[in-house]
């Protein structure tokens, strides 16, 4: 694991978030090393997206304290929006099916050069710049495990003609770009299969040892997971043979309820 990330580690005590409508969450504590592997988790409308979201800086806390990557929420949510990354969240961070991969790919290596600068500084023009960007869609994509040979119009690929396993690592590696301490995905494992489920925390894993943070909403989670549950207001804790699942059926846990994605969407744009 990649201890260089000291700041990548996620500590919170007491924290809730609370909307027009009441709590979203409450009572959630973690206490999480840099590169750790976090499963949310808990019934659908128990405020999971809002926690994701909470995390990464983009939703205000009502209550309680938090750092995310060295930085206290709420006070420098700024700060941690900079260096987290959000994937596959339904409003905030979707895929265009009309738009190519590769479209996709450029479009976000674009947002990260005109948000974080880039390191060629003022030479970072014509060739050279064109040489940067793919570099980093390069090491994205090889991160997230995407090979657009694979694909069936390689780069040229619309989202609308992607598998559901393929979609997603194009969410991650969209997140990735941004070479982020921490990466949030939600609904990691909905829809999937046994056998996709099982490749995809395999890759979250690989990033996590490579001292990315990664926090995935989830209906199941493996066994080396840190789970925090937003229905009980529990300290996280490592998984045990006593921990409460989602049923899930051949295609992975069910929906996510809409009315949380709609909340947590409100609140994302009143933070």
């Amino acid at each position: 694991m990649d201890t260089t990330r000291q700041g990548a580690a996620v500590i919170a005590k007491g924290i809730g978030v609370k909307g027009p409508r009441g709590w979203a969450f409450r009572g959630v504590d973690i206490s999480a090393e840099p590169g750790a592997l976090i499963a949310l988790q808990g019934p659908s409308g128990s405020g999971r997206t809002c926690l994701l979201l909470a995390l990464t800086g983009r939703m205000r806390l009502a209550e309680g304290q938090a750092t995310v990557a060295g930085f206290p929420l709420p006070k420098r949510m700024g700060a941690v929006r900079g260096r987290t990354a959000v994937a596959h969240v339904p409003g905030i961070a979707d895929l265009e099916p009309a738009l190519t991969v590769g479209e996709h790919l450029k479009e976000q290596a674009l947002l990260v050069r005109r948000l974080k600068g880039s390191p060629l500084g003022g030479l970072s023009f014509g060739r050279r710049h064109r040489e940067e960007r793919r570099a980093r869609i390069e090491a994205a994509l090889a991160a997230v495990g995407l090979d657009p040979e694979t694909l069936p119009k390689g780069l040229n690929t619309t989202v609308r003609d992607l598998e559901r396993l393929e979609a997603l690592r194009l969410s991650l590696a969209l997140g990735m770009l941004h070479a982020p301490h921490l990466l949030a995905v939600d609904d990691v494992d909905l829809k999937l299969s046994a056998e996709e489920r099982e490749q995809i925390w395999g890759l979250l894993r690989e990033l996590s040892a490579a001292g990315t943070t990664v926090v995935a909403v989830a209906g199941d989670a493996p066994e080396d997971a840190l789970i925090v549950r937003t229905d009980s207001g529990a300290a996280a804790a490592p998984r045990t043979t006593t921990d409460a699942t989602t049923t899930a059926g051949p295609q992975g846990p069910a929906d996510t309820d809409e009315e949380e994605t709609a909340h947590a969407f409100a609140e994302t744009g009143r933070a």
